[in-house]
């Protein structure tokens, strides 16, 4: 493998979708690794569309939003990340939340990142999924260094669809090794099955491409299982994890979740201006400027003296 003269030789690609629940409850071991990695790699994001086009509606729309309820309580059980207090309905598609995602891109890395994370937080926090354009788009106003129009614009756009769909047929090309996968995890991420009799990655999963090879990490993993892969692809890559002061972490990343502060902080917790907002698994605590923009409104709380 050779990178361009201007990127790093280590390639992350992670494939994923807004609107799963199993990458929302690996986004605090995800974040700690982009930090250890921060530099020293080129990370990718390819959007898999969990919810497709074709899918068939179900026949019975409140059965079905109750048992997907339950099924990401379950996982949220696993993984501890929060969970709406009431879904209001399963998402009909994907693409518009990974169209505005990948528009996203276009702006910047920092852009991306809180872009994606507001798109998860209309699932699995607010209860109302980013699955029409109108929704998308509502979901990310206010975030910071943000042009909406331009992002609008661009999530229109025919290019911007070729790169979804893009990601969409790569996700559906899995390596030999997810096709068969065992270990301890709750979702150890072998590849699925697709309709057409092909297969896909289970979502999350990591590819790890390096002039010395290529690794897999595919489902929920811990850091060290992520931490193992590029050990034995590139020794000292990633640098120790430091963690920030809470009020530091907050303001970078805008809202954490429980999981993602006890990975990501050290110190009294939680700040004194944090904005506490309840779910069904726990707190998730915003930044009080992104409190201010944040679709959340006015559920959340001040933290208490």
């Amino acid at each position: 493998m050779t990178a361009p003269p201007d990127r790093p030789a280590v390639e992350v690609v992670e494939y994923t979708d807004p609107l799963c629940p199993w990458a929302w409850g690996s986004e605090p071991v995800f974040r700690r690794l982009r930090a250890a990695l921060a530099g020293r790699v080129h990370w990718r994001r390819a959007y898999c569309v969990l919810f497709d086009h074709d899918d068939d509606p179900p026949p019975d729309p409140a059965a079905e939003t109750a048992w997907y309820a339950r099924y990401v309580e379950d996982i949220g059980a696993h993984t501890r990340a929060p969970r709406a207090l009431r879904l209001s309905r399963v998402a009909a598609s994907s693409w518009p939340s990974s169209l505005v995602a990948k528009a996203a891109e276009r702006q910047g890395g920092e852009v991306a990142e809180r872009v994606l994370r507001r798109l998860r937080e209309s699932v699995f926090v607010l209860g109302e999924p980013a699955d029409t354009s109108a929704l998308a788009l509502s979901a990310v106003r206010g975030v910071p260094g943000l042009d909406h129009e331009r992002l609008a614009a661009d999530a229109a756009s025919a290019a911007v669809l070729e790169a979804v769909r893009a990601d969409r047929a790569e996700a559906r090309r899995p390596v030999r090794e997810v096709l068969s996968v065992r270990g301890g995890s709750p979702h150890p991420g072998a590849a699925k099955e697709t309709a057409d009799g092909g297969y896909r990655y289970a979502l999350p999963t990591l590819l790890v491409r390096a002039p010395a090879g290529c690794r897999v990490v595919p489902g929920w993993r811990s850091y060290e299982e992520y931490a193992s892969a590029f050990d034995e692809l590139s020794p000292g890559l990633l640098s120790a994890p430091v963690r920030q002061a809470p009020a530091e972490a907050l303001a970078l990343y805008r809202s954490l979740t429980g999981p993602e502060r006890e990975l990501l902080t050290d110190g009294p917790w939680p700040p004194a201006d944090a904005v506490r907002m309840e779910t069904g698994n726990g707190p998730l605590w915003l930044d009080p400027q992104e409190a201010a923009v944040h679709p959340v409104g006015g559920r959340g709380a001040p933290a208490a003296p």
